[in-house]
């Protein structure tokens, strides 16, 4: 069996999501998205590891980067594919169903079919978007291509349920740091303990209040958690340290560096080390391009809270939203899966904005 473009939109889900492809082991999936592409008259194909760049060269006065990752987080017991019926929908389950292969067979089956639309099409897919940003394959794309995903608007088909999430909050990490003086737990006045020290750290995220910011008639909600805490070597031992990582969810309004200004500032007094950071994106929802799209799809504009790589299209000064069918909450849910009718819904909704009709 070969990845056949002419199938359903539904069809095309099931069989990517039976590919494996867990970030790292995207090849076969790669190869496949390649070789049923390549043979597109109507497309121009450049291949950049496991990234596949599909244009078309229409000449027309606007482009459209349409884009998707191949990439899963790892199964655990949803592969192969299965359908089922719940509330009396068609639902096809499994992983990736959702994040994001049902989105990732909608935009194949349109790069096939839509030989003249209305505005130049980029279509990318690429590898390694579920792990760390140093081997994102955009992101690789854009240090290494920049010309080949140049655009005047993107559309990400990260899962919507078929909405329209405008922008992405931002989001950093960093580890606060205290320090003691270890010492026999029996006698702990000898010694300094770093855990009681972090307790005024845990104080000030207990205490924080986190903002709602309206960014281009968007409402973002920011967010401050510790995610981990780590402290400690034995039972009888006074911890001489601690770390507390936290994780701040920005909105658009700040920039990267307002925003680890802003978490130094909440922590004045105490070791940070920043240790990972991407910067949010504007919904740029006032874009003409933009406001067709909402229209032709029939959607309202909402807010995206989690990081997406419309971000990294942000950092090009290009407008991007997130579009695709799947219920975000599922993603990476081990009971991942994703109504027909919200794949056919979204296929509609982008045939009908890129065909002009």
């Amino acid at each position: 069996m070969a990845l056949d473009l002419t199938a359903s939109s539904a069809d095309i889900t099931r069989y990517i999501c039976d590919i494996p492809s867990v970030s790292g082991d995207e090849k076969r999936l790669a190869d496949e998205i390649f070789a049923a592409v390549s043979g597109l008259d109507h497309l121009t194909v450049t291949r950049n590891g496991d990234a596949i760049v599909a244009r078309t060269e229409l000449g027309r006065p606007q482009r459209v980067a349409i884009a998707g990752h191949i990439d899963t987080v790892p199964i655990n017991g949803n592969v192969p594919t299965r359908d089922i019926v719940e509330d009396g929908e068609d639902v096809i389950w499994g992983r990736g169903a959702v994040d994001m292969k049902s989105g990732l067979a909608v935009q194949m089956k349109l790069a096939a079919e839509l030989t003249d639309p209305a505005v130049d099409i980029t279509w990318l897919w690429y590898d390694h978007e579920e792990v760390e940003a140093s081997k994102n394959g955009l992101g690789r794309l854009q240090r290494e291509a920049p010309e080949l995903i140049a655009a005047d608007f993107a559309i990400l088909g990260e899962p919507t349920a078929g909405e329209v999430e405008g922008g992405c909050n931002g989001t950093m990490r960093a580890v606060i740091r205290t320090s003691g003086t270890r010492a026999h737990s029996g006698r702990a006045w000898m010694g300094e303990n770093a855990i009681h020290a972090a307790a005024p750290i845990l104080k000030r995220l207990a205490d924080y209040r986190p903002q709602t910011i309206a960014v281009e008639g968007l409402e973002f909600r920011e967010g401050l958690n510790a995610v981990r805490i780590a402290g400690g070597i034995a039972g009888n031992v006074i911890p001489d340290a601690c770390e507390v990582e936290v994780n701040f969810r920005f909105a658009p309004s700040r920039s990267l560096d307002e925003a680890i200004a802003h978490v130094r500032e909440v922590f004045a007094g105490f070791e940070i080390e920043v240790t990972d950071a991407a910067p949010a994106a504007r919904p740029g929802l006032d874009a003409p391009l933009a406001r067709a799209f909402l229209a032709a799809v029939g959607a309202e504009a909402k807010p995206k809270y989690g990081w997406t790589d419309v971000a990294r299209f942000s950092e090009m000064g290009v407008p991007a939203v997130n579009y695709g069918p799947g219920e975000a909450v599922l993603a990476h849910h081990d009971e991942e899966r994703v109504p027909v009718s919200q794949i056919d819904r979204v296929e509609r909704g982008l045939r009908a904005w890129l065909s002009g009709s």
